[in-house]
């Protein structure tokens, strides 16, 4: 299996400033758009964990870096990658590019939390069995 998730967002008109260019709080959004979806795809949707398990993955870090703009229609190609699994949270990576050429990355920490204690939790043994087969090795 590749240990990376793939998916592609479209710029929206509402996702960039008044001169076409991508506004950097919208790449938050779709960031967690990107992320919401990788939790789909790996069987624990945030609908179902949030509103019958009472635990959630918000972010407790986050750091990017821009190397490009990027643009009203432009096409944006995500790969996550699992770089960390601790005991209650996890590093991922974001790659972002454009018709081949890299736009944008991101290394973003997000925490297993129990959404009315408001405190970290252990990954449920279930979720932390998926995700270690998702783990990049060390390069």
């Amino acid at each position: 299996m590749e240990k990376k998730f793939k998916t592609t967002r479209m710029l929206h008109f509402g996702d960039c400033d008044i001169s076409g260019t991508a506004y950097f709080p919208s790449y938050l959004n779709i960031l967690n758009g990107v992320n919401e979806e990788f939790w789909d795809h790996i069987g624990f949707p945030w609908h179902h964990i949030i509103w019958n398990e009472g635990w959630g993955t918000p972010t407790v870090h986050i750091a990017c870096d821009f190397s490009k703009p990027s643009f009203f229609g432009d096409e944006l190609h995500f790969e996550l990658k699992v770089m960390r699994i601790g005991r209650s949270s996890m590093t991922v990576h974001h790659d972002i590019a454009c018709e081949g050429e890299q736009r944008w990355a991101s290394t973003q920490v997000l925490a297993a939390s129990d959404l009315k204690k408001h405190t970290s939790i252990p990954w449920p043994s279930e979720v932390r069995d998926v995700l270690d087969t998702w783990l990049v090795s060390p390069e």
